[in-house]
């Protein structure tokens, strides 16, 4: 036989594209449409409803950048096609086939009831199936003109990020707006042949399926009238039954389809943009699911199902139906698909105590699952809390998107710091926005890692990123691949059955041990800075509101407790830590409003703080310790006078005049405490840090040192450094003065100033204070660069074989050398409060108020000696989403610890994060807990969710070893309770001499419910 599959690949090809999708839609007749711009930002229904429309033809251009244009639309389905299958079809003049960031709109009938969206790969709405003649048909059209943000493959920068800057030129030319006639034999038609077409230019070439499914469509479309393709459609289809319905090779892949709509809940749009969003993606979804029977949707985030709740209430009832016959499951059991890295632990832990709290409130559904599948690498400490919350397993699909390692496995066991592990999948089809192509269905066979010891895997379906969500044609190719000789079989299902039977197929999976680190995406550790500097100080916030607010709800007679508040302002955090806020990889609009936030949320919790407080009754000035751990250090009254004090963890302690240990000397550029003594250069780097303890130079070249290199990656700016970053760059080392600042038995301190750049400044205040070995560098900068990140350096004179960096409820290390590729690849990683590196004996920690992007490296002198670098990533100007990025001032700490353990490390990190408080208050109550045994970590005091009263107490073993001492309470004790992060009880704790005994193993968070007698 000759080989004519070239001929037939093309002739089907054409045959597809331009005669047999052009014959979908047999008939039209056009709306008569009126249309009325909104002013402004987008108003309510009614508003636009008795809004005066004026006629709109046409091929007119419409929408402003960020506008909303209301189009009533009204027509008559014609006498004639009484009986058919009648659709209204929306062409608002969609650009590409993305539908997350364009033109997009929802459809309302005139009594406000939403109907289904239209985008550019689902524009229909159903009218009627069968029609009757001469119905007439009336609708509202909400529209929105959101711009372009990726077009040029972000190779551009843009002004339309924001409203303020995206000036009012329409966007958009309407193209069409008709009622039409669906001819489902054609549509039908269509699918078939392009499902067979997929899988036979997938197969081999010397594959015979390949070679029956070319001749069967050769044979085929020589039945196709190409002046009446609706006609002939039957019979086309009928030519190509024998070569669809060839049953699966009994040892095919089984692919679990679950539709999916990922919605990011801001990134190139608002959040006010993602309220819309939600409520037109989840209209077509119920709407789909009134269509198939078979359809199951599988959708996260509560603080989106919260949007809908509050400002769409007719689409919420349609979910809740939904949830109810079991088409919709409600998944993930987070507040939102928050970023895996840099959020803090108890900020991790709301997020699934306010997630799964919700789905159970308003659905009766406690969901089983991490539903993560965008995050930019997930932290070591994730298992140990996703169990905690009663989670069973954990979905993401991002790991695939390494730039350098093929991570090794589908199907896993993932192993955290503490020893817990979660079964845990990536789905082979790599995308989280699957539509069963055959491309999809063979990467995931091909890719699959498990081959040999497992059989199936998940791919969630449907249009994302900015929704659009899973459409009538995803749906029928999976029908047509249920069964389909030559590729995988899919399977509409929940992902609780197909986790379910994974892991009894696969109970002995693999397992990984530790962080999931991306090879990509690093740069979102450090874009930004703003944003990341809002959410940490909102974390520390939340927790001085709530330890004070229980203690004043104990001790003070008539405080009540500020539920309601703390509980939205948590919930408004744990919003912004969704995993394109918080990176820093959103457009303008998204980071300016955050920045507002974040400062509305830290008044009010200072607020909340000063009220608890006040609350104790007025007296003498009082330094106030929110931190876990006892402090002896200087604090300044409110007219900036330093004072030495002594304050018990989480308690208070009057501003005595207390004697430091020794008092601290400056010396021209030294500062000396007794402790260590610091060398400031004349170019303003350290040039010398002297542990005087230990006697040894901690530095093997100058500290401080601010590098500023050229950052341009490849690709996606936000998100990416690329490791060519380092190979340009220029040492700041022209200080235009440094100057001592401050000569006190207290505090010594210089002042160095530096200009640079494009208009750039940077005043870093270096600082010694009595009884700590900790050097303070506050860093004010006024930075104009673009395309540059700075980081600070640390040469220590160390050999350390690995760093230690703090994460979630612990800390996790990587080692220091790059052996391998999987090291080299990590060479920008992430932490929270400090870096700590030591060799046996001797130990120095970086810490950090704000930051969390950094490197370590190493090199070996020619004297032998080994020099170990630790470098903070300060701040970044990428230009792309937001030209302006990190543009402007910044505030921030970071500090050096010589001779730190890890327990010190830990220590100073909470000191810096939070600072004592000073404020007059009468007395001192006993702290509402105190906690004994080294490593033993109070993370966060509260009064019990359900008001009971009850006193909630969550701490975590911080140094990696096993752990014993003692919880005692300044109230007397009734009873314990181990519970989950939902405060559910577990088992009962062991109470001994009135106090809780406590027994943690190696980074083991405890969560105990304390009842007051």
């Amino acid at each position: 036989m000759h080989d004519e599959s070239r001929r037939i690949e093309e002739r089907v090809q054409r045959l597809h594209d331009q005669r047999i999708k052009a014959a979908v839609y047999a008939a039209t007749v056009p709306f008569e449409v009126e249309a009325w711009q909104a002013p402004g930002e987008p108003v309510p229904f009614e508003e636009a409803a008795a809004a005066s429309y004026e006629p709109f033809s046409m091929g007119t251009p419409w929408g402003p950048p960020w506008g909303t244009t209301w189009f009533r639309m009204r027509g008559q389905v014609p006498a004639e096609w009484a009986g058919r299958r009648v659709e209204a079809v929306i062409d608002l003049g969609f650009t590409g086939d993305w539908p997350g960031n364009q033109a997009e709109a929802l459809v309302h009938l005139t009594d406000g009831t939403p109907l289904k969206a239209v985008n550019p790969l689902n524009q229909y709405v159903a009218i009627a199936n069968p029609a009757r003649g001469g119905e007439s048909v009336d609708y509202l059209v909400e529209a929105a003109s959101n711009p372009d943000i990726l077009a040029d493959n972000f190779s551009k920068t843009t002004p339309l990020g924001d409203k303020l800057t995206a000036g009012d030129k329409p966007l958009y030319t309407f193209r069409a707006a008709d009622i039409a006639v669906l001819d489902e034999e054609v549509w039908h038609l269509d699918l078939d042949v392009q499902v067979l077409r997929e899988l036979m230019l997938e197969l081999g070439e010397h594959d015979p399926r390949r070679h029956e499914i070319a001749h069967a469509l050769d044979r085929a479309m020589d039945l196709l009238d190409l002046d009446d393709v609706s006609g002939s459609a039957a019979a086309v289809r009928e030519a190509l039954k024998p070569v669809l319905s060839r049953p699966a090779h009994a040892s095919a892949h089984t692919i679990s389809g679950v539709g999916h709509a990922h919605i990011d809940s801001a990134w190139l749009w608002p959040i006010r943009e993602t309220k819309r969003k939600t409520s037109r993606t989840f209209s077509n979804v119920t709407s789909l699911a009134d269509e198939y029977d078979d359809f199951i949707f599988a959708c996260s985030q509560a603080q989106q199902y919260e949007w809908v709740r509050d400002n769409y209430p007719k689409v919420w009832a349609r979910i809740q139906e939904s949830v109810k016959n079991g088409q919709w499951a409600p998944v993930g059991g987070m507040w939102v698909e928050s970023d895996g890295n840099l959020p803090g632990g108890e900020a991790v832990a709301r997020q699934f105590v306010h997630g799964k709290r919700f789905f159970m409130d308003h659905f009766g559904i406690e969901t089983k699952g991490v539903w993560l599948p965008d995050s930019f690498g997930y932290n070591a400490a994730y298992p140990q809390i996703a169990k905690l919350a009663g989670n069973e397993w954990f979905l993401t699909q991002k790991i695939s998107w390494n730039q350098t390692n093929k991570f090794p496995h589908h199907t896993f066991w993932w192993e955290g710091i503490d020893g817990t592990r979660i079964f845990t999948h990536f789905p082979p089809v790599d995308t989280y926005n699957a539509r069963f192509s055959g491309e999809e269905m063979s990467r995931a066979v091909r890719n699959y890692s498990e081959k040999g010891g497992a059989s199936r895997s998940l791919a969630p379906f449907g249009w994302g990123d900015g929704g659009g969500g899973p459409t009538r044609e995803i749906m029928e190719r999976a029908r047509r691949l249920a069964d389909l000789e030559g590729s995988a079989k899919v399977v509409v299902e929940h992902p609780d059955e197909f986790f379910a039977k994974a892991r009894e197929e696969y109970p002995d999976a693999p397992v990984w041990v530790g962080e999931l680190y991306l090879e990509l995406h690093r740069a979102t550790y450090t874009s930004q800075a703003r944003t990341k500097q809002g959410n940490r100080r909102s974390e520390h916030l939340l927790r001085e509101a709530e330890l004070w607010a229980t203690t004043a709800a104990l001790h003070a007679p008539g405080y009540s407790y500020p539920y309601e508040k703390l509980d939205r302002l948590w919930k408004t955090v744990l919003l912004h830590q969704f995993h394109d806020i918080l990176p820093g990889s959103s457009i303008a609009w998204v980071h300016r409003e955050a920045e507002a936030e974040y400062a509305r949320v830290a008044r009010e919790l200072h607020a909340l703080t000063a009220e608890a407080v006040a609350a104790l009754g007025a007296g003498e000035p009082r330094a106030f310790n929110a931190g876990p751990y006892d402090r002896a250090e200087v604090v300044r009254t409110a007219d900036g006078t330093p004072v030495f004090v002594q304050v018990p963890a989480s308690g208070s302690a009057p501003l005595a005049d207390t004697a430091p240990p020794q008092p601290v000397t400056v010396d021209g550029r030294v500062l000396d405490n007794g402790l260590v003594r610091v060398e400031v250069a004349e170019d303003g780097t350290l040039s010398s840090v002297r542990d005087l303890r230990a006697g040894r130079e901690v530095l093997a070249e100058p500290g401080n040192l601010l590098r500023l290199h050229t950052d341009l990656p490849n690709y996606w700016d936000a998100w990416d450094i690329d490791k060519h970053y380092k190979n340009r760059y220029t040492d700041l080392l022209d200080a235009s003065s440094v100057t001592v600042v401050e000569q006190d038995p207290l505090v010594g301190a210089i002042r160095v100033e530096r200009s640079f750049g494009k208009g750039s400044t940077i005043t870093q205040t270096i600082s010694v204070r009595a009884g700590s070995p900790r050097i303070d560098i506050e860093t004010d900068i006024d930075w104009h660069e673009t395309e540059k990140i700075l980081k600070a350096a640390f040469p220590v004179d160390i050999r350390a074989p690995h760093s230690s960096a703090e994460i979630q409820f612990g800390h996790i290390q990587r080692p220091t050398h790059t052996n391998t590729s999987w090291e080299s690849a990590r060479f920008e990683v992430s932490g929270h409060r400090w870096v700590h590196l030591a060799e046996p004996g001797y130990g120095v920690a970086v810490i950090n108020d704000s930051t969390y992007g950094h490197d370590v490296s190493r090199t070996v002198r020619e004297d032998g000696g080994t020099t170990t670098t630790v470098r903070l990533s300060l701040v970044r100007a990428p230009r792309i989403p937001d030209p302006e990025a990190d543009q402007g001032r910044h505030r921030f700490t970071y500090a050096l610890l010589p001779g730190a353990t890890i327990e010190d490390a830990v220590a100073e990190g909470y000191s810096l994060n939070l600072p004592l408080r000073v404020a007059d208050a009468a007395g001192a109550p006993e702290p509402v807990v105190s906690a004994e045994g080294e490593g033993v970590t109070v993370e966060a005091v509260k009064l019990a969710d359900d008001a009971s009263g009850d006193v909630v107490v969550r701490l975590y073993e911080s140094r990696g070893g096993r752990a014993t001492g003692t919880l005692r309470t300044g109230f007397p004790l009734a009873g314990a309770q181990i519970t989950d992060l939902l405060e559910r009880p577990l088992e009962d704790a062991e109470i001994t001499d009135g106090a809780v005994a406590l027994t943690l193993r190696p980074f083991q968070i405890l969560t105990l419910r304390l009842r007051r007698g």
